[in-house]
């Protein structure tokens, strides 16, 4: 963002000319979202394993304009996710047992996840808890940092978002997956 608030694109303008040479029209915010969308592809995150662990693999130009569009609209539904500025967010959980809300011990069982030996999350698939982004467990970890802290609502609202982003996550990463 410039001084005045607009906006003012970083890409490599030789880059850009050969992605609309390919796809035609389109906006920083679109490449964007292609990188993101590519970076959650299964067959990229294979293919690029080694270079992702050490360093920045390159990404792709993309085949024709409508694999564009079809990336560019999943990536831009991850962004929404990750940034919880999605307009589609359905609560999948419960958390239906009333006490202290302290994170004591953390532990999942039958589609529950445990704060103390009272008060769980319930409903939330084993896919989820075992999630692995990079090095980390989003569904896990954020509970174990929390451990031996009272969740406030706000926190248990956001949590439930977490298990929401990371459910879809997978699911539009299968989308990424049959589109590339």
């Amino acid at each position: 963002y410039a001084d005045d608030g607009s906006k003012v694109s970083n890409l490599k303008k030789e880059i850009v000319e050969k992605i609309k040479n390919i796809v035609g029209d389109i906006s920083p915010e679109d490449i964007f979202d292609y990188i993101y969308a590519m970076s959650y592809s299964p067959t990229y995150r294979q293919k690029y394993k080694e270079f992702l662990r050490i360093d920045f693999p390159r990404i792709p130009y993309p085949k024709d304009a409508q694999q564009f569009k079809s990336l560019v609209s999943r990536g831009r539904e991850l962004r929404n996710l990750h940034l919880f500025e999605s307009k589609n967010i359905n609560i999948l959980t419960t958390y239906p047992a009333s006490g202290s809300n302290t994170v004591e011990a953390v532990s999942y069982k039958n589609g529950n996840v445990f704060i103390n030996i009272d008060q769980y999350f319930g409903n939330v698939p084993a896919t989820v808890w075992d999630f692995h982004i990079g090095g980390y467990i989003p569904a896990q970890k954020w509970l174990k940092d929390r451990r031996g802290h009272k969740l406030s609502d706000d926190e248990i609202s956001h949590y439930q978002k977490i298990i929401v982003a990371i459910s879809e996550t997978a699911r539009i990463m299968e989308e990424i997956g049959k589109i590339i």
